[in-house]
């Protein structure tokens, strides 16, 4: 079973993320900021990470950046969940290695499609 990353730092966001990820067949952690994701994306094997950009702490670009920078998490597809939707963020991401960028409020079917397209089938 393929394993998924998400991070929010709200947790209702977390939640219905994981729900929908969970129902479509993919073994799912949390975190609640990008320094917790960092440590669990050492720890651990994913698939993918489905990352916010704003949060406290550690931005998620910032945590992006940093998962990329990483050899044991380089090879991890990031998927940038945000209510961003600033040109020059959505282009730093990707620059910095992320696969897809998803506006909230997003349809949990387009984030789970997403997930399957980037990660593969669980």
């Amino acid at each position: 079973m393929k394993r998924v990353l998400v991070v929010d730092d709200s947790e209702s966001v977390r939640q219905q993320v994981t729900d929908a990820l969970t129902g479509a067949g993919f073994d799912v952690v949390q975190a609640g900021d990008g320094m917790s994701a960092l440590m669990r994306a050492s720890e651990n094997t994913f698939s993918a990470i489905v990352l916010d950009v704003n949060m406290p702490i550690l931005g998620g670009v910032e945590t992006l950046e940093r998962l990329k920078q990483d050899p044991k998490t380089s090879s991890i597809s990031v998927i940038m969940l945000t209510t961003e939707a600033q040109r020059s963020m959505i282009e730093r991401a990707r620059q910095s290695g992320a696969k897809a960028w998803l506006i909230k409020p997003v349809k949990m079917e387009s984030l789970v499609s997403t997930v399957l397209k980037i990660a593969g089938a669980p």
